[in-house]
């Protein structure tokens, strides 16, 4: 027997694959989940979901209407204009699969997150990379480039602040990006999951003037939340652009899980409390990372524009092959870090390391790193 002619070359991600087969007493600076706890008004939901009596039935398909009445006050949109998906990648999944199909082409960022190009061949689509500025930033000029060479383009995929480098994304950039893409008839996909991690100015966001035609926004519970077991995210937008990815999303989970959907909306309607306090936390690992960096590595990491990640340049000897390095790396040096070439070609020079973890761990880690960084 043989699967499926999608499943070809997929595999476990290079990110669980080196978490997963870590030695023993490994440090990991490889994922990007954050470490503090989980908020109390969560607990407390979930505390009084198990308590109360009854049965635990199926929900609707879009979210239970305690959780949609918090939506539509959080994002001041009605509900034809979000989708509440199983995580943020729920909500991906569908909408490349309801707008790329076979011959189909989708643009995404290079280096950018992993699951994109897997997510396009899934659905049958060719991923065409575009390259990002010398910053890691987005470039308008770069991404129209593709744009132009890929007369197939269907969907396009932004992100900022952008996971595995951190970089951003200007308010002209996003506007420039967007025009062309409408230009196109090209559905323009934002994933701002790690808008709200931020420790100086708030990043901009593609519907900061409005829901755009052609066009949604990603969020998540996973990061400034620190819930990324609920498993519950969202797509906001053009209601034309959700109305099929529903579809898609609906044959997929049917409904998300009551529990989830019970501490879902008690996070997103405190989230004006539940914000600072993740921004706090962010503060005293960037400030930990940053001290074990210069101390240990005589690097002081760029602040991000968002997010938990520092995009650490390979000493000589991990660029030939950057992913044999950052094994030797773990099984070796007893860290995780991630290949920057399991984000794409532009990324091999790079290492991914997470500083979400907690600050005994983030310290012990970059020290561990020292040995293969410096002098090398």
């Amino acid at each position: 027997m043989r699967p499926a002619a999608r499943m070809e070359g997929l595999g476990l991600s290079v990110i669980r694959a080196l978490n997963e087969g870590a030695p023993a007493g490994c440090v990991s600076l490889g994922l990007g989940e954050p470490s503090w706890e989980l908020p109390r008004e969560a607990r407390e939901a979930l505390a009084a979901w198990a308590s109360s009596e009854g049965s635990c039935p199926y929900g609707p398909n879009a979210g239970t209407p305690e959780l949609r009445a918090v939506f539509r006050d959080f994002l001041g949109a009605t509900d034809a204009e979000f989708l509440v998906s199983a995580g943020s990648q729920g909500a991906l999944f569908s909408l490349v699969h309801a707008w790329a199909g076979p011959g189909d082409q989708v643009l995404l960022p290079d280096p950018g997150f992993l699951a994109y190009p897997t997510l396009a061949r899934l659905a049958g689509a060719e991923p065409v990379p575009y390259p990002l500025a010398p910053d890691f930033s987005l470039d308008p000029g770069l991404f129209r480039a593709v744009l132009d060479s890929a007369p197939r383009t269907r969907l396009a995929i932004v992100n900022h602040p952008a996971n595995p480098t951190g970089a951003g994304a200007s308010r002209g950039a996003l506007d420039e990006v967007y025009a062309a893409c409408r230009a196109r008839g090209v559905v323009l996909v934002s994933d701002e999951v790690y808008r709200e991690l931020y420790l100086d100015e708030r990043p901009a966001g593609l519907a900061d003037t409005g829901i755009r035609p052609g066009a949604v926004v990603l969020g998540s519970l996973s990061k400034a939340f620190a819930a990324p077991g609920l498993r519950l995210g969202w797509a906001h937008g053009d209601p034309e652009v959700l109305a099929p990815a529903r579809l898609v999303h609906n044959a997929m989970v049917s409904c998300l899980s009551r529990p989830a959907q019970a501490a879902a909306a008690a996070l997103i309607a405190s989230a004006g409390s539940v914000f600072p306090r993740a921004r706090s936390e962010l503060a005293v690992r960037r400030e930990t990372l940053r001290s074990a960096a210069r101390e240990h590595l005589g690097w002081d990491p760029p602040a991000p524009a968002g997010g938990f990640y520092a995009w650490l340049a390979l000493p000589p000897a991990g660029r030939a092959d950057p992913l044999s390095f950052c094994l030797a790396v773990r099984d070796r040096g007893g860290v995780i870090v991630v290949p920057g070439s399991a984000f794409g070609t532009r990324g091999a020079s790079y290492a991914r390391v997470s500083w979400a973890g907690s600050p005994v761990d983030i310290t012990e880690g970059v020290r561990r790193l020292s040995a293969f960084w410096r002098d090398q």
